[in-house]
């Protein structure tokens, strides 16, 4: 489907399972977008609490809709992924929120045909409440290799062309968006830096409520894109640095 827009056409996806309190701040969030150009996609996993009257309260500003059972987050990612019909495609699940209305105005007035799109991530509290800045920030250039000292970008405050996007790989249980991103880095030749906060996340994710088994995968997907050895040499220094941040502001 050729793109009629004079924008690129942005297609924003959100999953969510029974995310009645959660998914509002999600859409609407997205409806205060300042662009025009948008396809908004949700993959709902069969909800069994409100959430199904949420989305239908605002069927209006959804593009498209999947509402079935499905095998778990990066499953019902990947059916987003095979539903959208946008230039470049952008994750905000539940409880994720966009930081500015303006942003994708702000990133296409910067440069309209970049690969990779990425900026800072704020994150927030159940309230709403800012609780500060990711651990890890990203760095004013970056490409793939970057990631040896983890992931620089949070998923939520990283938008890629379709043309690079893959499929997650449902082996990973929960840093499957790890290796997505760096495979999209990998393709990527313009990576441009937002020089703004992209994303609001939820605090206490997928990856944060199984941490002990999220880092395990995730030294293993190093182990695949960087070679066993490297990823031990670099995981050092990142572990020391974790340890102190952990100490001093009790989260991470």
């Amino acid at each position: 489907m050729q793109n009629k827009h004079p924008q690129p056409l942005v297609s924003i996806i959100t999953v969510v399972y029974n995310g009645e309190l959660t998914l509002e701040r999600t859409i609407l969030s997205i409806m205060a977008l300042e662009y025009d150009a948008l396809e908004y996609i949700v993959v709902d996993g069969h909800s069994s609490d409100g959430t199904k009257d949420i989305i239908k309260r605002y069927s209006k500003s959804i593009s498209r809709l999947i509402s079935e059972p499905d095998k778990g987050l990066y499953d019902a990612m990947n059916k987003g992924l095979a539903i959208a019909k946008g230039d470049y495609v952008w994750f905000l699940n539940a409880g994720d929120e966009v930081a500015r209305p303006e942003l994708l105005k702000h990133i296409f007035d910067l440069c309209s045909d970049a690969d990779v799109y990425y900026g800072d991530t704020m994150i927030v509290d159940f309230e709403g409440r800012e609780i500060g800045g990711r651990r890890l920030t990203p760095p004013e250039t970056l490409t793939w290799r970057d990631f040896r000292k983890g992931m620089l970008v949070s998923h939520q405050s990283i938008i890629i062309s379709i043309k690079i996007a893959g499929s997650y790989d449902l082996s990973y249980r929960f840093s499957a968006d790890f290796d997505w991103v760096l495979r999209a880095l990998k393709k990527a030749n313009k990576i441009v830096y937002g020089r703004m906060i992209f994303s609001r996340f939820l605090d206490g994710g997928l990856t944060k409520r199984n941490i002990l088994p999220g880092l395990k995968e995730r030294f293993l997907i190093m182990t695949k894109h960087y070679g066993f050895f490297s990823t031990l040499f670099n995981h050092l220094p990142i572990a020391l640095k974790f340890i102190i941040y952990l100490i001093r502001n009790r989260r991470f």
